[in-house]
């Protein structure tokens, strides 16, 4: 499991994770990255950053995005993507 840091809490997190898996008080959730001076924002101030997604294209945008600490799904078979096919096929 690929595992990112959440934020500067000195904690990691799984890079995609079930909603409700993982602890995500104190994070900013988002539904998109479209945001990138919310995603800076939050990222230089030690903020943790998550993303909802619903399909492999959203959580490889999201994943490909520095700020984002952790992508949160509602479909366990997206947690077993393979992100290294996903992003360089």
């Amino acid at each position: 499991m690929r595992e990112r840091w959440f934020g500067a809490t000195g904690r990691k997190v799984p890079a995609i994770a079930l909603e409700g898996s993982v602890e995500v008080d104190g994070a900013v959730v988002l539904d998109s990255v479209e945001d990138d001076a919310g995603l800076r924002a939050a990222h230089e101030s030690g903020t943790p950053v998550v993303v909802r997604a619903q399909d492999a294209a959203a959580i490889r945008s999201a994943l490909s995005r520095p700020e984002v600490s952790c992508v949160l799904v509602t479909d366990p078979a997206l947690l077993e993507l393979d992100l290294a096919e996903l992003t360089y096929g």
